[in-house]
């Protein structure tokens, strides 16, 4: 899972499912099957559309303000993005100007497109939405995965930093490389060139031939093409960033991966650590019955469903569970996660550092909600990446390779 807008999307299908199984209290088996059949096919179903879950009461241009419908998101500290009009406007907006009377009003940075309108909306995490936004060097690049070539932008590292230290990011479900914007600048300033890949089914890389996810059991082949084309092109020491699902990406890539002898450290952000706590966690947010969260994590395991959820294999949930594995780990990591998460529990994450707390640093926040956590306070986020960044992922000392052949944007 990612930001807001995927927040909602997952939530409203997932939701129109708990209507019906708990007011119509399972009133037959067929309808008990219906449910589970459509919680089961929204889990691994990439969303196109995101629901605008929000209200813009009123635009003041003059004053530079927006005015919006309380909600936890449009009430949080921070600055994020603001999609309406379908998503053919965006703003950025920034901090909490007032409250008051079931509304808020936050300062309307500026449109980047579309016009002012009241109306139907939703607050996203992305902020940036273009890579030249950033005001760094930046590169487009291709990567040849078993699908076809999965596009990648690229921000070389400064001329004065040891190229060989890459960081790959990975973002999450209903996402896109967009979402890793957010951290070039931190990396950059530590002197990483910075990869954001894009992976299977994401609208950017190609399709699979289901057209499902794979939660993580077939996105990280293409993270393990990302990680090739890096060492092919000069890495030498790689962190792996993943952002919601993208952690659970990166768990599967570094479990399951080879070549992975340059890979010496993993930031998650909002992770996905284990998949039957999560989807078991959103079934209760969303008072979905118990035994429909039970049968559609039975249905997307079974080995005779696909002609039911469209996927093309069955997806081992209990694979994913990296408390129950956390032996297997041994790499330097750094998770961040709010307690509030609402969509992720950061119970996982917790369980986790406390399992492995020998390699595992938990930055946590409290009032950030799902994969906000630079959009709510960029200081702390920032630097507690570039301070574990500096302590555990030291420069590369072997020589590097020549820069990536890439068109310059």
């Amino acid at each position: 899972m990612a930001e807001s807008g995927t927040r909602s999307a997952f939530g409203k299908a997932l939701g129109t499912a708990a209507f019906v199984g708990a007011g119509l209290v399972l009133g037959t088996a067929a309808l008990g099957a219906v449910v589970t059949t459509r919680v089961a096919r929204t889990v691994i179903t990439p969303v196109r559309r995101r629901p605008q879950n929000q209200t813009i009461r009123s635009f003041d241009e003059d004053a530079g303000t927006v005015t919006l419908r309380a909600t936890p998101d449009a009430s949080m500290p921070g600055r994020f993005g603001l999609w309406w009009g379908g998503d053919t406007a965006f703003a950025k907006v920034g901090g909490l100007i007032e409250r008051g009377d079931g509304s808020v009003t936050r300062e309307l940075e500026g449109v980047e497109f579309g016009e002012l309108r009241a109306g139907r909306a939703r607050i996203s995490g992305y902020y940036y939405l273009q890579p030249e936004e950033l005001g760094l060097p930046v590169m487009s690049a291709e990567i040849p995965t078993d699908l076809g070539q999965a596009p990648a932008w690229i921000f070389p590292a400064p001329d004065d930093a040891d190229p060989g230290r890459w960081v790959i990011q990975v973002h999450g479900w209903g996402a896109s490389r967009q979402e890793g914007l957010r951290a070039v600048r931190v990396f950059h300033e530590s002197g990483f060139t910075c990869l954001l890949a894009s992976y299977r089914n994401d609208g950017d890389a190609p399709e699979s031939e289901d057209r499902r996810y794979g939660l993580g059991g077939t996105e990280w082949r293409d993270i393990e093409a990302a990680i090739g084309y890096a060492v092919e092109h000069g890495a030498r020491s790689i962190v792996l960033m993943g952002w919601s699902m993208g952690g659970a990406v990166v768990l599967q890539t570094i479990t399951r991966g080879k070549g992975l002898e340059h890979v010496t450290g993993i930031v998650l952000e909002s992770p996905v650590i284990d998949w039957i706590d999560t989807l078991e966690y959103q079934g209760n947010m969303l008072r979905i019955p118990d035994v429909m969260t039970r049968a559609a994590l039975r249905l997307i395991e079974a080995e005779w469903s696909g002609p039911i959820t469209g996927q093309g294999a069955p997806i081992d949930l209990r694979s994913m569970d990296f408390v129950a594995r956390a032996s297997e780990l041994s790499l330097p990591m750094l998770i961040l996660h709010s307690d509030d998460d609402g969509f992720v529990p950061s119970t996982g994450s917790r369980a986790l550092a406390e399992a492995r707390s020998d390699i595992v640093t938990l930055v946590p926040f409290d009032t950030a909600l799902h994969t906000k956590l630079w959009n709510y306070d960029e200081a702390k986020w920032t630097s507690a990446i570039a301070g574990w960044l500096a302590e555990h992922v030291p420069a590369a000392t072997a020589p590097a390779a020549a820069a990536p052949a890439a068109t310059r944007e």
